[in-house]
């Protein structure tokens, strides 16, 4: 997968994992499934955000309020706090009116049913948006080296194929999906610098 979503999967033990499990009513082994399909779905929903330049500027914006302890971020999420509010609010921004149709795909892709998928992308969007914030922080990245790294991160799992990356262009697919903007963003990628 990509750097990002590995970062978050190693935040996600056996433990976390059946936490999540516990609170979507399923088993652990279902629950990772689902987990492994939504992580890319969000990552590559923000690299489709932050492929113009408004789109990075305001998800670089919003990354302050972001970072820390993704394993806290985890556990606000699961006990119903913060995290858990501000979650469906992170996919309203990443996905906008595709937000039903990235709840529905997941729900069939992985067999969770649309409304335990939605319930899963909230638990983990503050933890993308967090690790994000962690990795633009530690890279000192501004708006532009965001959208590039993004737009990196959202090709990689788009060439890895498989059910995650068809979810995710099926998801995107109305108009052309990620692969066709990340084509035409291609040649912005050399624009994007670090700061």
């Amino acid at each position: 997968m990509s750097g990002l979503v590995d970062n978050v999967m190693s935040h996600l033990g056996d433990d976390q994992v059946a936490a999540i499990a516990a609170k979507l009513g399923t088993d652990p082994a279902q629950a990772r499934n689902a987990i492994e399909h939504a992580l890319p779905l969000i990552v590559g929903g923000m690299a489709q955000n932050a492929s113009t330049p408004q789109g990075a500027s305001a998800l670089n914006d919003a990354l302050g309020a972001h970072g820390g302890d993704l394993s806290g971020v985890l556990n606000s999420a699961l006990s119903g706090g913060a995290a858990s509010g501000i979650g469906g609010s992170i996919l309203g921004h990443i996905f906008g009116g595709n937000a039903a149709a990235a709840n529905q795909g997941l729900g069939q892709t992985t067999g969770l049913g649309t409304q335990n998928a939605g319930q899963l992308m909230s638990m983990l969007a503050p933890m993308v948006m967090g690790a994000l914030a962690n990795h633009a922080q530690g890279q000192g990245l501004n708006a532009g080296g965001l959208g590039g790294m993004l737009a990196q991160e959202g090709q990689q799992i788009l060439q890895q194929g498989g059910s995650a990356g068809g979810l995710l262009n099926s998801v995107l697919g109305s108009s052309g999906g990620l692969s066709g903007l990340l084509q035409g963003a291609g040649g912005l990628l050399g624009a994007f610098t670090k700061r």
